[in-house]
């Protein structure tokens, strides 16, 4: 755990001066905050991880920068016949769970997946409820579904 260091001279009695405090309170420490995210996403990467084991026939499964990345022939049926886009879709996020139908697809979007990876940390549960009701908003102002869903447009930035 990266806690403040006894060697530090700002945490030295008098080592602060009216700009600074003696003493610095961490209110997080990295490694926590970044167990908080996984369990907070949890659900969600379970359910993707359900759907990554599609991958072991004929596919692959890699960890890439703490996001289970999977790809193969049965995922690919998947998003192209499950997911209601025409066409289907080349990459989908499940919490720290990234599937795809190729590993083109996985080069591809992976910029954009971070992003859905980023959105699940924040909203945990609630995040494909919100999600939903995010198309929903796009769809009452006239707009489409997916490009016009606030987080598909954080996405694509």
């Amino acid at each position: 755990m990266n806690g403040p260091r006894a060697c530090d001279p700002s945490l030295q009695r008098g080592g602060g001066t009216s700009q600074q405090p003696a003493v610095v309170f961490r209110l997080y420490y990295p490694d926590v905050i970044a167990i908080d995210r996984y369990a907070w996403a949890a659900p969600a990467s379970a359910a993707g991880l359900a759907l990554a084991g599609l991958a072991l026939w004929r596919g692959r499964i890699s960890l890439v920068d703490g996001i289970v990345e999977a790809q193969g022939p049965a995922l690919a049926w998947v998003l192209s016949h499950l997911v209601p886009l025409r066409g289907g879709a080349a990459a989908m996020t499940f919490g720290h769970v990234v599937i795809a139908r190729d590993v083109e697809c996985l080069e591809g979007s992976r910029a954009h997946e971070r992003v859905h990876v980023r959105q699940y940390e924040r909203w945990g549960p609630l995040f494909i409820p919100a999600y939903l009701a995010g198309s929903v908003w796009a769809l009452l102002r006239k707009r489409h579904p997916y490009f016009g869903n606030p987080f598909e447009i954080e996405a694509f930035r």
